[in-house]
């Protein structure tokens, strides 16, 4: 399928063929008819990725201070890598769009085949000839008379109407709009169609008397008139409300608005605008300044949007699922028309034109720019070839990667293809023009959104599994009941019944697969040479990892229990298993503490029992500052002191003689020697760098740090008998 993308690095736009997303459960799948451009939001965008570096960073030092922490944690070869990794991939454009549903996902009943529907949300309604969205931002066109044009315009009218309801705006108020974009030209509509009394500004002429078409009360495009005109149509009292649905970085929308309110009036900023407020006026008028925030309650809440979890009309009644359905109706009712709004239109395969007119390279007059997509024929592909591939024909490690996430593209896939004898088949992502563009970068022979076309293609026999967590135990499953070697990512799964069923499917492959999960940090060169060290000291270790991890925004994906599993079972594992490895035993039990108690993935003491009579403390830290070093590993014992710091620097001291090693460029905590390790073991039938019993005890062991976590009570893992059955092999 087409879709338009745009280069992070360099700003360029391009109409791309990539795979067509499959529909994913709580979904629809929608074949696109038309989109908006929005000149506000995607100018703003494309202007920002267009920049050099130097402009960017000047334009986001927040980012800067990010890029320069990753220096001094990791090195600067490893935050350059960082940072060219993310420039790399590309940006999909668009937020706003309608079509036909071809297809529904698991959970979604109300919406079938054939439906016409408005799309809305960044990374969803994209500009592109198929889409999956999820149910809640998706509203069922209510007429045969709405074309997709009009209907494409949903989610910028959503965005009105919201800040309409946030200002409060009642019938037979006399409201002020400030700016008569697009946005402001809905705004009044709006407005109009709930009975108030408007009164609008914009510094185009043409812009004003559009809106006085539309009928609105006054309008005018001098500043003074403006301030006069809601002086006279309110008696001298100042307006009841405010909306500001302009965007400049300018504060003088703001502080005019607090000049033509009455007292006690609601000032709204709808558009982007700058809000350095001169608050004698504001003070004055006891003036009540409010941001609205998108399309209405709903926006931002992953439960909501992505997992479909509607909140009760009853408590909630103006959602942004039902503001959009609110607009589609003003449509059917006629009080709303966008036709008169639509300045250009273009078909997809010219939509460069629509960003050249936007970003002002064209030298012409734009309102509403409108995207179409002509093949109603079309039937969605989700398999792409590449003609250009770097060809192994020796490679007897034939590879198809599930998942195209930042690690997987920064860190995973760079060690993977650095490695020799490896050839990269098939990449598969559920956003396509991701996976195209991992695709090309690393030389993948085709790119995919459908799973299936790695499991069961017969020239890959090995999958890599680096998805979200939640989706790990049923494809490493897949993979395994495929014949095929399998590298997961860590975790391998999320709870014990998951690993009982990874066992199961791991027995019934006979030996003949190899199953690796990327506990990395045993196969870096300092942690080995830490390990080589402490072999020659005898008796029980005394080990200490403290890991200042950082906190997490409350709503990463990480953090939700369903699908990242928290950050325990996410991150924790590393460190149990290096633990695991540093001392040469399999962990026999453990026990958790959360600060303050009760907060699962906030900072944790964990104590490990192992079967040598060694012991580790995990102290788990979120709330520290992530400039500090993350991680530091201290064992002491047999007479001797290894103590490492970041995976850059490790000091080993036995018999009052200390040695110190340092890397002071990048930091290396074992990815490409790991894949290195487990591509010789394929290659040469040799038994794998990490036997299936060392996976199966740092995974349970996880588990159960979790378990311990939110019970407050030790956990056995296994004991001395169980262990004595299947000895650990390092």
């Amino acid at each position: 399928m087409k879709q338009v993308l745009q280069s992070a690095r360099t700003g360029r736009i391009e109409v791309a063929e990539v795979p067509a997303p499959r529909v994913l459960p709580g979904c629809v799948l929608v074949r696109i008819g038309a989109s908006l451009v929005s000149a506000g939001t995607e100018r703003a965008s494309s202007e920002f990725a267009s920049k050099s570096l130097l402009q960017k960073a000047k334009t986001r030092p927040d980012l800067v201070r990010d890029v320069i922490s990753k220096i001094q944690r990791d090195g600067i070869l490893s935050a350059v890598s960082a940072v060219r990794s993310r420039l790399d991939q590309p940006l999909a454009l668009g937020y706003s769009s309608a079509g036909t549903v071809i297809a529904v996902g698991e959970g979604v009943a109300d919406i079938v085949p054939g439906d016409r529907v408005a799309c809305a949300g960044a990374n969803y309604a994209v500009h592109a000839e198929f889409a999956c969205v999820p149910r809640m931002l998706v509203a069922r066109i209510p007429s045969a008379a709405i074309d997709f044009q009009s209907a494409a315009f949903t989610t910028l009218g959503v965005v009105a109407i919201h800040g309409v309801r946030t200002a409060e705006a009642k019938l037979g108020d006399t409201v002020a709009v400030i700016g008569l974009g697009l946005l402001g030209q809905l705004t009044i509509q709006v407005l109009l169609a709930a009975g108030g009394r408007v009164i609008g500004f914009d510094l185009l002429q043409e812009r004003a008397e559009l809106a006085r078409n539309s009928g609105t009360m006054a309008v005018s495009a001098s500043e003074a008139e403006f301030r006069d005109l809601c002086t006279q149509h309110t008696s001298g009292n100042g307006v009841d409300c405010v909306l500001i649905t302009a965007e400049t970085s300018s504060s003088g929308p703001v502080n005019l608005a607090s000049q033509i309110a009455r007292d006690r009036a609601v000032v709204c900023a709808v558009g982007t605008v700058g809000l350095e407020l001169q608050r004698k006026l504001y003070y004055e008028k006891e003036l009540d300044f409010r941001i609205s925030r998108s399309y209405g309650p709903g926006r931002y809440d992953a439960a909501f949007e992505q997992k479909g979890r509607d909140y009760p009309i009853g408590y909630v009644r103006w959602s942004e699922t039902r503001n959009m359905e609110a607009f589609l109706q003003l449509l059917a009712d006629g009080k709303a028309d966008v036709r008169p709004l639509i300045t250009h239109t273009f078909d997809v395969e010219h939509a460069e034109a629509a960003y050249e007119l936007i970003t002002g390279k064209k030298r012409e007059r734009y309102l509403g720019v409108v995207i179409r997509y002509t093949r109603d024929e079309l039937e969605p592909t989700t398999r792409l070839e590449l003609v250009s591939r770097k060809t192994q024909t020796e490679a007897q490690v034939k590879i198809g990667v599930l998942g195209a996430g930042n690690f997987a593209l920064g860190t995973l896939i760079p060690a993977i293809q650095a490695c020799d004898g490896i050839q990269l088949e098939g990449i598969c992502a559920s956003n396509g023009a991701r996976a195209k563009s991992a695709a090309e970068k690393f030389g993948f022979g085709f790119c995919t959104s459908h799973e299936e076309e790695i499991l069961s293609n017969p020239k890959i026999n090995t999958v890599i599994v680096a998805t979200r967590h939640h989706l790990h135990a049923q494809q490493v499953i897949r993979a395994l009941e495929s014949g095929k070697h399998v590298f997961c990512e860590k975790p391998l799964c999320l709870n014990e019944a998951e690993l009982s069923e990874i066992e199961a499917a791991y027995n019934r492959a006979g030996g003949r697969v190899q199953l690796m999960v990327g506990f990395n940090r045993r196969f870096a060169p300092m942690g080995k040479q830490m390990k080589s060290f402490l072999e020659n000291a005898s008796g029980p270790m005394v080990m200490h990892y403290r890991v200042n991890a950082g906190m997490l925004p409350r709503d990463h994906w990480i953090n939700d229990p369903e699908q990242g599993g928290g950050r325990i079972l996410g991150e924790v594992c590393h460190f149990v298993d290096f633990l695991s490895f540093l001392c040469g035993a399999t962990p026999l039990s453990v026990e958790a503490t959360a600060i303050p108690r009760g907060a699962e993935d906030q900072d944790a003491i964990i104590q490990l029992a192992f079967s040598d009579g060694s012991t580790g403390t995990i102290h788990y830290v979120c709330s520290g500052d992530r400039v500090f070093g993350k991680e530091r590993v201290e064992v002491f014992g047999g007479g001797a002191v290894a103590v490492l710091d970041d995976f850059r620097r490790l000091e080993l001291v036995r018999q009052g003689r200390k040695q110190v090693y340092r890397s002071r460029l990048r930091q290396d905590k074992g990815h490409r020697a790991e894949w290195q390790e487990f591509a010789n073991s394929l290659r040469n039938g040799s038994p794998s760098p990490m036997s299936f019993e060392e996976i199966c005890a740092t995974t349970l062991a996880t588990i159960r740090i979790a378990d311990s976590l939110r019970s407050g009570q030790e956990r056995v893992i296994a004991n001395e008998l169980e262990i004595a059955a299947a000895p650990l092999v390092s």
